[in-house]
């Protein structure tokens, strides 16, 4: 695909301005790019959606996880092609898409080079209004080491923030009864103190949460833990270093394993509603506390390079 209009939205407090026009120049000597720069009211989707209206036939994200899905959710079934260069710490769609990472010329040389792909997006409602996400929605622990993550600790450390938090975020996190709906079946009665249900299942450090999650087979993926106590917590891990993580990097399992502190289901319609309000986050962004939401899947609807 030759790319004769190229658009590029990106991070101001991330890198330096002029590095980055100069590795586009490099990468890209034939093309005049549009420039638009992200703000702090608007991290993406009014820049993508402008860029769309210009007729860009690829826009390039540079910055982190709120850019990446701020711009996908504008540039979702249209004809304009998403391009990533990650920056920050968490980068989970460039992870899960093998976009190089720390490195801005080889991830443009990607943009320029790589064929095409059409991947899903998934849609979260949970105020009246559709959110896009590309990685993850949730709540529980993955939310709650979001709130309890220091910001310091994570500007210095990266991913391993994450950890220092988890000790915190176990003791945050309560079990609550959810009713659970999937496409059109029955609602179900559930008990858990976390949910995340996901486009794709790889978290930093290579940690996949959700082994089956496939970027493009038309589905998403829940993971519910119930854990209570020690032993189902020992469960639990056992269940994502063993059976969801070894034994199937050896071919011993070729599906997610439930267990009885963790339940994996896919569906292309979840709606959940929750006897005590969570902190909820989008894409490792946490928006507040919810009681219910509904998920749904748009299979195909982004192409990225």
């Amino acid at each position: 695909m030759t790319i004769s209009k190229l658009g590029v939205i990106w991070n101001p407090s991330k890198l330096d301005g002029d590095d980055l026009r100069s590795a586009v120049a490099d990468a890209f000597p034939e093309a005049e790019p549009q420039w638009w720069e992200t703000t702090v009211d608007d991290p993406g989707h009014g820049m993508a959606s402008a860029a769309v209206e210009a007729g860009c036939d690829v826009v390039i994200a540079v910055g982190g996880d709120g850019t990446v899905r701020a711009v996908a959710e504008a540039v979702a079934g249209t004809d304009t092609a998403l391009g990533i260069v990650p920056q920050g710490t968490g980068n989970l769609l460039a992870r899960n898409l093998d976009v190089p990472l720390n490195d801005i010329p080889a991830a443009l040389r990607r943009v320029r080079d790589a064929e095409p792909r059409k991947i899903d997006i998934g849609w979260v409602d949970h105020d009246g209004t559709e959110h896009a996400f590309v990685v993850m929605v949730g709540f529980g622990i993955d939310a709650q080491m979001l709130v309890e993550t220091d910001d310091d600790l994570k500007s210095r450390a990266g991913w391993i923030a994450y950890v220092e938090a988890m000790g915190r975020a176990l003791a945050g996190t309560e079990m609550t009864d959810i009713t659970l709906t999937l496409d059109d079946g029955e609602p179900q009665g559930l008990r858990g103190h976390t949910m995340l249900i996901g486009n794709c299942g790889m978290l930093q450090g290579g940690i996949r949460l959700l082994p089956d999650a496939l970027i493009d087979d038309g589905q998403l993926d829940m993971l519910l833990v119930s854990a209570d106590g020690p032993l189902q917590w020992l469960d639990t891990v056992r269940s994502f270093i063993w059976e969801n993580g070894i034994r199937r990097a050896f071919g011993a399992v070729d599906q997610a394993v439930s267990t009885e502190s963790t339940t994996h289901v896919a569906a292309e319609r979840i709606t959940v509603t929750l006897a005590s309000p969570q902190t909820f986050e989008i894409d490792g962004e946490e928006v507040g506390e919810i009681s219910e939401f509904s998920v749904r899947v748009q299979a195909g609807a982004l192409t990225v390079r």
